[in-house]
C-alpha cells in the first residue's frame, strides 16, 4: 500500500543516507521533494523515492552530482537504463572480487605449506594482486579466472615448467645466431603460440594486454623482461618467416 510521503528523516533514516546529503541535492535541483507539509517541512513522495534510487545508483558508479542531474534532467535517462547501468557495474565486480578470490586461495595454501614466507616472496604476492588490474579489463580478469578454472592448477604449473624449457631453447637458438625461418625455430614458434593460446583461450585483446605488460613493465615474477622482449621479437619475426 503507498504511503502518503516521507519527511526528510524518515527518508534519510530508511535509506541510510544523511539529512544533509538530502537537503544538499534539494539545495542543487537534484533532488526536490514533490511537496511540503503545511508547516514547511520537505516531503518525499514515491516518484521522489525513484529518482533518489537512480541518483544513488550513479553516484556508486563514479558519475559526478552535476553529471547525474545532467542524466536525469536533460537527457531523460530512463530508470530501467540506470538500473541496467548500474548492473553492468556490479557485475563488473563481482567479477573482479572472483578473481581475487582465486589468487588469495592460492596464497593461502602457500603460506600454509611453508613454515616462513620471505619478503621477497610476499612482494611477488602483491604484486600477483595488483598486476592484473592494471593491464587487463575486468571482463578480460572475469575470462581469465574462469580459464584458470577449466586447465586446473596441475596443468598450470606444468605450462609454468614448459613455458621455462621453451624460453631457454628459444634463448639458445638466438645464441646460435639461427635464421628465424630455420625449422628448428618455427617449431619452437609454434610451441610459443600454442602455449599463448592456451593461456590466452585464443582472445586477441587478452593477447594484446599480455603483450603490454612485457612491453612496459622492466620486471615480472623474477623475470627479466628486457631479454623477453628479444625473444618475443624473435619469435614473431619466426611467425612472419612461416607465415603465421
Amino acid at each position: 500500500m503507498a504511503r502518503d510521503g516521507w519527511k526528510v528523516g524518515e527518508l534519510a533514516r530508511e535509506t541510510g543516507l544523511t539529512v544533509r546529503t538530502l537537503h544538499h541535492y534539494d539545495e542543487i535541483g537534484l533532488l526536490r521533494p514533490s511537496r511540503r507539509t503545511p508547516r514547511g517541512h520537505r516531503l518525499y513522495g514515491e516518484a521522489d523515492v525513484a529518482r533518489l534510487q537512480q541518483v544513488t545508483s550513479l553516484r556508486q558508479m563514479g558519475f559526478a552530482l552535476e553529471e547525474i542531474r545532467d542524466l536525469l534532467d536533460r537527457r531523460g535517462i530512463s530508470a530501467r537504463e540506470v538500473v541496467a547501468m548500474h548492473l553492468d557495474r556490479v557485475r563488473e565486480q563481482i567479477g573482479r572480487q572472483r578473481t581475487l578470490y582465486v589468487r588469495l586461495e592460492r596464497v593461502v595454501r602457500q603460506l600454509e605449506a611453508a613454515e616462513t614466507v620471505s619478503a621477497d616472496e610476499l612482494i611477488q604476492t602483491i604484486e600477483a594482486t595488483t598486476m592484473y588490474e592494471k593491464y587487463y579489463t575486468p571482463e578480460q580478469m572475469e575470462e581469465l579466472s574462469a580459464r584458470a578454472g577449466q586447465i586446473g592448477e596441475e596443468r598450470i604449473r606444468q605450462s609454468q615448467a614448459d613455458w621455462q624449457v621453451l624460453m631457454d631453447e628459444v634463448r639458445a637458438e638466438m645464441d646460435r645466431g639461427t635464421d628465424p625461418a630455420d625449422p628448428r625455430v618455427q617449431s619452437l614458434a609454434a610451441r610459443w603460440r600454442a602455449l599463448v593460446e592456451e593461456f590466452t583461450g585464443g582472445n586477441p585483446g587478452i593477447a594484446q594486454s599480455v603483450g603490454r605488460m612485457w612491453q612496459e613493465e622492466t620486471n615480472l615474477h623474477g623475470i627479466d623482461t628486457a631479454g623477453m622482449r628479444e625473444m618475443m621479437g624473435y619469435v614473431q619475426r619466426a611467425w612472419a618467416a612461416g607465415g603465421g
